[in-house]
């Protein structure tokens, strides 16, 4: 992979970024595919664990059905709560093999769910259609994080939420933060500083409960939300 610098006197335009070969991208997570609800916080197969992640969602996503858009859905566990919580979801993945797992899962749900294969990065849904743009542990594998959010803002109906999980992975060091592109996760201080500027102030939760990831964990893991519209 090479590296490219994105320089600009905007906080928006000062993170690095890293030119990736989707196909790659899209390999690596179809290979992944078969594994990948193994993983506690992925499968939610525990039931203590999904419980935990669909009272998160409740507490975050509207109240009233909404339409959601869980980007680089995986398998579609996180599909799956938003649609058992009575909401009208459009999960994207560019796993074709991650597609058809959360095709299957989501299946009971008929067309109240569609899952689609796609970059989440410009994700392949009708702009301002959207109540809320749902995205967990993705900003990591994109190589243009900021124009990521940038689109998934485009997303939005007025009014609309951004309802981001993310967190930081082994990183030990944050002032190596700028020359790595978010590729061992991002502070939430500097996604909200981000997300600030570009949509209005957000709201930041810590998730240190070891019952969403199935272990203790080390680094940080947050819920990041903000409503179209909000104040800076």
């Amino acid at each position: 992979m090479t590296q490219r610098t994105h320089t600009s006197t905007s906080l928006l335009g000062t993170t690095t970024s890293q030119d990736l070969d989707l196909d790659q991208v899209r390999r690596y997570w179809d290979d992944f595919a078969a594994e990948y609800d193994t993983y506690p916080d992925h499968g939610l197969l525990d039931s203590d664990i999904r419980a935990a992640w669909k009272d998160l969602l409740r507490t975050w996503l509207p109240a009233r059905p909404a339409r959601v858009a869980d980007l680089a859905c995986g398998t579609g566990s996180m599909t799956t709560l938003a649609a058992e919580l009575g909401h009208q979801v459009s999960g994207v993945d560019l796993s074709g093999e991650m597609v058809a797992r959360a095709r299957a899962k989501t299946a009971p749900f008929g067309s109240a769910v569609e899952v689609v294969q796609g970059d989440a990065g410009a994700p392949p849904l009708a702009e301002g259609t959207f109540d809320v743009v749902l995205a967990r542990h993705i900003l990591w594998t994109l190589p243009e994080p900021l124009a990521a959010l940038r689109s998934w803002v485009r997303l939005l109906r007025p009014g609309g939420r951004l309802v981001l999980v993310e967190g930081r992975w082994g990183m030990e060091d944050a002032a190596d933060q700028a020359s790595t592109s978010w590729r061992s996760g991002v502070p939430s201080v500097e996604l909200a500083a981000v997300v600030r500027e570009l949509v209005g102030e957000p709201s930041v939760v810590q998730l240190t409960d070891s019952t969403y990831w199935g272990k203790e964990i080390e680094h940080e893991r947050y819920l990041l939300t903000v409503q179209l519209g909000a104040t800076p």
